[in-house]
């Protein structure tokens, strides 16, 4: 049974070879994300995480956590740009259980320890 305060975390490591990847499979290829020198000349100064990349692996996550669960909805704040080659860690937390909805607390924390993705995921588990 799910009960509040159930809590997983988990360790994730992206290279410039995984954010290539993603922009391939997804079709996103904007530079921030695939060129390191039109990155250099941002504000972040390298490449980042595409967003969807991110809510992908809290989406693992949260079916290793949850087997079965059926996500009803997804709210995500991206905090800070999340780097190629940093180690990271994503962590879930149930807040809330209500019958068969359960709301999860989602974060990604960089290897300084700061959120760079923050968010409240809610589903559905089988009984």
């Amino acid at each position: 049974m799910v009960e509040p305060g159930l809590r997983a975390a988990r360790r994730r490591r992206f290279s410039q070879d995984d954010f290539d990847r993603f922009s391939r499979l997804s079709g996103d290829d904007n530079p921030i994300h695939v060129d390191p020198e039109f990155s250099a000349r941002t504000r972040f100064g390298r490449t980042v995480a595409h967003g969807m990349l991110l809510y992908g692996v809290i989406c693992g996550v949260l079916s290793e956590v949850l087997p079965g669960a059926v996500q009803v909805s997804q709210e995500l704040m991206f905090r800070r740009p999340t780097f190629a080659d940093d180690d990271l860690e994503v962590a879930v937390e149930v807040t809330t259980v209500e019958g068969d909805r359960v709301e999860v607390a989602v974060e990604i924390r960089d290897s300084s320890g700061e959120s760079t993705c923050t968010g409240v995921s809610l589903l559905r588990v089988p009984r």
